[in-house]
């Protein structure tokens, strides 16, 4: 599996998506990305303890 993240990949990764979902839904897509990800690392610490606290977060932004 050698070469397998070369630009050429990459740049046929993203048209791909940008075909599939189009690039008004890009924005969203990386929110939720980005979103899962910061709520995977929080569990893994141990920081999912407190949901009231994360609740009152999501209502200020």
């Amino acid at each position: 599996m050698e070469g397998l993240l070369q630009p050429t990949h990459l740049f046929f990764i993203l048209l791909i998506v940008l075909i599939i979902f189009g690039p008004g839904k890009l924005p969203d897509l990386g929110r939720g990305l980005g979103k899962g990800i910061k709520e995977f690392k929080d569990a893994v610490k141990g920081g999912i303890d407190k949901p009231a606290e994360k609740a009152e977060d999501e209502k200020k932004a």
